[in-house]
């Protein structure tokens, strides 16, 4: 009598990288490999001397089950060459936040924005009282408070290697402050004639230590400083309208974005004009580059690693810079009143790549995860949005806010997404199953601004009840 063998049908299988690049030629695979085994195999491929986790995508969805459970339940021929997109994770993994750590009062108006320095170790608060607050995060205690505005502190910055913070102003000035003593470096940069709508740093890998970098402002200007000359170095004028949000990119180029519809592009060392990328029907409100977090956190990763010199710093923060942008362009998204947004990939061409629907209100705040995979947006509709950082396909929607959506930020590990509401909740929400992590109650009024430390280990949350609230796992 005949052997009864169990046969294993083999799918013929192309692995590419998530800019779409092939991976090897195409190989038979047996149809029951799952995740681990394919994580196995993409790992030999690479050459990877350290493993490193896998993602697995077949048609934007994540393979999560074995490929013959896969291809029975959707129906897939295994005729065709099945496309196989891997995706890196982080090596390290960022506990979700669970628990208000600390409540601090001492702001006496409503806090409008917060940021974690490069490190993690510091906090910074602006708020409507005209103060800046430097916060220690190992007491939880506030270290210093900054006085010298004259009215509120819409924006604050750090510079990527952590030594400098600028705050703007509703009066249209800038003031540098020292964050170990928390005392104003020289007197107030003023040149602005109506409030400061945001600030960019030079990347580190440009130049170190840190001098330059650039405020944009509701008079249509953006101006380059030079903080050891304490001056305007570079005014760059043409916008029509009020310029709302600018980033300095990883290839040195400034992009602002404007409520007269236009994103223009310039060079720094003379201010010219490069390009204009046009589009929007109405104001451009965000703007986000898929390098920003590592344009922002320069040489510091979430090991907490500290460094001697300035060139040192440079070094290394090139070599973050060049292994996250990988081989492709550095990507802009824009973000408008038009309800749209728009990705584009501007060394590459001044045509967006694609464009971005399904908003039912203004989107207000839009942001590219640390890896670069994956963009959110935040809109007046009350929703977070989800897309493919690297097509602009719309991958999911997170609805639980029962308000606007003001502003979100991702943890380190490109794992988690936070966003703060109007409804006076943050939530988490974990992008691989795309559902509700955590709900954080506690502000007894709007929540204006959220941050995520860099070394994933806290959020801080600040708004209308003038409370700066921090988070942990």
């Amino acid at each position: 009598m005949e052997m009864e063998t169990e046969t294993v049908n083999n799918v013929m299988c192309q692995f590419t990288d998530p800019e779409g690049t092939p991976l090897g030629a195409p190989l038979y695979l047996p149809q029951n490999a799952a995740p681990q085994q394919l994580q196995l195999i993409v790992n030999k491929l690479l050459n990877n001397e350290e493993k490193v986790p896998y993602a697995f995508y077949i048609s934007n969805q994540e393979l999560i089950v074995p490929l013959e459970t896969y291809l029975q339940k959707n129906k897939v021929s295994v005729e065709k060459v099945l496309s196989i997109v891997y995706q890196p994770q982080a090596i390290f993994r960022i506990r979700p936040v669970n628990r208000c750590s600390a409540t601090i009062a001492g702001h006496t108006e409503a806090v409008l924005s917060v940021s974690f320095s490069p490190d993690g170790r510091q906090l910074a608060s602006g708020s409507g009282d005209t103060t800046v607050r430097i916060w220690d995060l190992s007491t939880q205690t506030p270290l210093f408070t900054c006085t010298g505005h004259k009215n509120w502190v819409l924006c604050i910055a750090w510079s990527p290697d952590g030594k400098h913070l600028v705050s703007g102003s509703k009066a249209g000035e800038l003031l540098c402050w020292d964050p170990l003593t928390g005392k104003q470096l020289g007197n107030p940069l003023v040149g602005h004639k109506k409030w400061i709508t945001g600030v960019a740093w030079e990347p580190l890998h440009l130049n170190a230590p840190c001098r330059r970098f650039v405020s944009a402002s509701k008079d249509g200007d953006a101006r380059i400083w030079d903080i050891s000359l304490k001056k305007c170095v570079i005014c760059l004028t043409g916008h029509q309208l009020a310029i709302t949000c600018v980033k300095w990119g990883g290839d040195g180029i400034i992009y602002t974005g404007s409520q007269d519809c236009v994103i223009k592009m310039w060079e720094t060392s003379q201010g010219k004009l490069i390009r204009e990328l046009k589009g929007h029907g109405h104001w451009v409100n965000s703007l986000a580059l898929s390098t920003e977090y590592v344009l922002r956190t320069g040489a510091f990763d979430h090991t907490g690693k500290s460094y001697s010199s300035p060139e040192e710093m440079k070094k290394v923060a090139l070599e973050r810079y060049n292994k996250m942008k990988g081989n492709g362009p550095e990507r802009l998204v824009s973000g408008s009143d038009d309800f749209t947004m728009f990705l584009w990939e501007p060394s590459v061409s001044k045509h967006p790549k694609t464009r971005m629907t399904g908003h039912q209100q203004l989107v207000n705040h839009v942001y590219f995860s640390p890896d670069g995979q994956w963009l959110a947006s935040a809109s007046f509709d009350k929703s977070v949005k989800l897309w493919n950082g690297i097509t602009g396909e719309f991958v999911a929607v997170f609805r639980g806010h029962v308000g606007p959506v003001y502003q979100i930020s991702w943890s380190a590990d490109s794992r988690l997404l936070l966003s703060g509401s109007k409804d006076s909740t943050l939530k988490v929400w974990d992008i691989r199953a795309r559902k509700l992590k955590q709900d954080l109650p506690g502000h007894a009024d709007e929540v204006y601004a959220v941050d995520w430390s860099p070394d994933g280990e806290k959020v801080a949350s600040g708004g209308k009840d003038r409370v700066l609230k921090l988070w942990m796992g």
